[in-house]
């Protein structure tokens, strides 16, 4: 097991590497349901983001298909998200008083926390090809303060609280 060293570096995940499964709040009973890709269309070429999902919830055995076209994709923190497909507000966020903190699934959170958590936070080195604006790169600009470092550690963990109950 590897300890915290207190520093981070951008994996150059985006926003596409957390859409398999987003935890949503369930239209039937309020419970946490998840949007995962339909089995059925799996081995289907095409972008990921397009692909046809499942709403599936285990409290009250709702399913939901989604085939469309249109993927609304969250932008900004100024109002609780919502998942790109369905509409359903994710279960893993959280208002502070800066704005909403929220993520798709637990590995998502997991990586703001990581980033948020750090002192040294690394980019990568500008010569490098790949991807520029990652999901670090895109946070607003108070989560990457680090005068709102505790505030949004206690946020993480009220939303991992609220997921474990």
């Amino acid at each position: 097991m590897a300890l915290f060293s207190g520093r981070f570096r951008d994996p150059r995940s985006t926003e596409y590497d957390f859409i398999n499964l987003i935890i949503v709040r369930c239209p039937g009973c309020e419970k946490a349901a998840r949007v995962v890709p339909a089995p059925e269309d799996s081995d289907l070429g095409g972008r990921l983001l397009f692909r046809p999902r499942r709403l599936v919830c285990r409290g009250c055995g709702l399913s939901r298909v989604w085939s469309g076209r249109r993927v609304g994709l969250s932008a900004g923190t100024a109002q609780p998200a919502t998942d790109p497909y369905f509409g359903m507000p994710l279960w893993l966020q959280v208002e502070t008083r800066h704005g909403w903190l929220w993520a798709y699934n637990l590995e998502h959170l997991g990586l703001i926390r990581r980033f948020v958590q750090a002192p040294l936070r690394e980019r990568a080195p500008w010569y490098d090809t790949g991807q520029k604006m990652t999901l670090v790169a895109r946070l607003p600009a108070w989560i990457k303060q680090a005068k709102n470092r505790d505030e949004i550690l206690r946020a993480v963990s009220r939303i991992e609280r609220g997921f474990n109950t």
